[in-house]
């Protein structure tokens, strides 16, 4: 049994105050010496960075979709270990899941799977006793219906003068739902934005603790603290045992996986690294915009997502680590890149020079391609054998075309290569299939994914897999275990 008082921060949609406030609430308790643990709804790296920042720990996802709902709730105790208050952030609107599938993977789903009171922010910069049919509305639809999901209070957010607060606490208590907290419209503190979203707190750093600290006494000055923390403590014991990544014994030394970090490349999920270690890794960080070597011992590596694109002319400019990379790629070590690393090992993103382990051009486009991804790997590689099934999430502005000479005309989707290539370890025997890539050595490039009315998708050769798909590697931890193995 876990009992950690916990609360679900929720909007009627996207753009109602849900980062301000958690990420508020986060900071404004860990200021009065709570131990606080942040968490957010869904695939989204951004908000769980101030997260971190608000609460001195790492910010967590909770994602039934990539990781199976019977995941949620160990994730989550496995996230607040130590914690005296848990506060988990929603996705857009409270019922906004999968599409197609309901409320699955919504913040509702999240809620009733962790049996947590829910806070609606609801911005009411335009109404008035409006916002009581607004409300009841959302308590009287779907799970909260049917009591699996309980909004237990609301937080009012741009409200415009003691007047409008006195008519929209009014609205509220007609529906008997408590008002916790007034946010007026002035006292907005926003973080800058562009094509995916927020800015990531590891891009501005010292603005970001400045922006939690103003966020923390915002949150003091307008939300009843107490009676949030009443609240949470309300939530009951949740019967579930906290979350543990599958220890490998490991005889002979730990092989070192280096992992993309820094400003560049900030998306990735903290279960990632703990998965490599209890798989038998020592994990060591690179920033590739800094660094102009791989750690030493270097065996792996492991490239996530993030923003490649707006750093693209550093990147160019640390040739060395560009080599290295390189290098490493044609000595046969495991590399790992998903949607960011897949640009940054193209020959070139927007003209600028890459790494050049694909031979493909990456450039930036107009159209978002967004959304989950039930998907098959096509080919074996350093991740997974042929076959093996996953959910992932894409979600990128961005195009990778094989370069002139690469391929035939049409052999190469938008997003990857057709079927055809090499297996782990080298060339297929009789070389590439028409229409592969070449890679380094002359071995060919094969799909690493596929999934329903698309294309295959990325591309494997030897111990190189790097695709668009971002995965929750907790929800398929033989990935850590099959990218560790590959180095022996």
């Amino acid at each position: 049994m876990v009992n950690v008082p916990r609360l679900v921060i929720a909007a009627p949609a996207s753009g109602h105050g849900k980062t301000t406030v958690a990420t508020g609430l986060l900071a404004a308790f860990a200021d009065r010496g709570v131990r606080v643990a942040g968490f957010k709804v869904g695939p989204d790296y951004i908000d769980p960075g101030y997260h971190t920042l608000a609460a001195g720990r790492p910010g967590r996802n909770l994602d039934p979709v990539m990781v199976g709902e019977e995941l949620v709730g160990p994730l989550f105790a496995h996230g607040a270990t130590g914690a005296d208050l848990a506060v988990v952030e929603g996705v857009m609107g409270l019922y906004d899941g999968r599409v197609g599938a309901g409320d699955f993977g919504s913040t509702a789903h999240v809620a009733a799977l962790l049996d947590a009171p829910v806070l609606l922010v609801v911005d009411a910069s335009a109404q008035a006793r409006s916002v009581a049919a607004l409300v009841h509305g959302f308590r009287s639809f779907g799970s909260a219906a049917t009591g699996a999901v309980r909004i237990a209070g609301v937080l009012l957010n741009r409200v415009g003068s003691d007047r409008h607060e006195r008519l929209l606490r009014d609205a509220c208590a007609e529906v008997g739902t408590p008002v916790l907290g007034v946010l007026r419209r002035h006292a907005v503190i926003a973080a800058p934005s562009r094509h995916l979203g927020l800015v990531p707190a590891v891009e501005r750093r010292a603005e970001a603790i400045e922006s939690v600290a103003a966020l923390a006494a915002l949150i003091t000055e307008s939300v009843d603290l107490d009676d949030v923390l009443a609240l949470a403590r309300s939530a009951p014991p949740l019967a579930v045992r906290p979350w543990e990544p599958p220890a490998v014994e490991v005889a002979g030394p730990r092989p070192v996986v280096a992992v993309a970090g820094g400003p560049a490349f900030s998306f990735g999920y903290a279960e990632t690294t703990e998965l490599l270690r209890a798989a038998g890794a020592e994990v060591a960080v690179v920033d590739p915009l800094h660094d102009e070597k791989l750690p030493p011992g270097t065996a792996a590596l492991v490239v996530g997502g993030g923003f490649p694109e707006v750093y693209a002319e550093q990147l160019t400019a640390n040739a060395p680590l560009r080599a290295e990379v390189a290098r490493l790629a044609a000595a046969g070590a495991p590399i790992a890149a998903e949607c960011a690393g897949l640009l940054w090992l193209c020959h070139s993103l927007d003209g600028a020079p890459m790494c050049g382990v694909l031979d493909a051009e990456a450039v930036m486009t107009e159209r978002l391609t967004l959304g989950y991804r039930d998907a098959v790997a096509l080919t074996d590689s350093v991740l997974a054998p042929t076959g093996t099934r996953v959910t992932g999430h894409e979600f990128h502005r961005t195009v990778v075309t094989p370069r002139a000479g690469a391929a035939p005309p049409g052999a190469v989707s938008p997003s990857g290569a057709r079927p055809g290539g090499a297996r782990p370890g080298g060339a297929r025997p009789g070389g590439a299939r028409p229409g592969a890539l070449a890679g380094p050595g002359g071995a060919g490039w094969a799909p690493a994914w596929a999934w329903r009315d698309a294309a295959p998708e990325g591309f494997v050769s030897g111990y190189v897999h790097a695709s668009y798909l971002h995965l929750h590697w907790a929800g398929a931890p033989s990935l850590a275990r099959n990218l560790v193995a590959a180095c022996r």
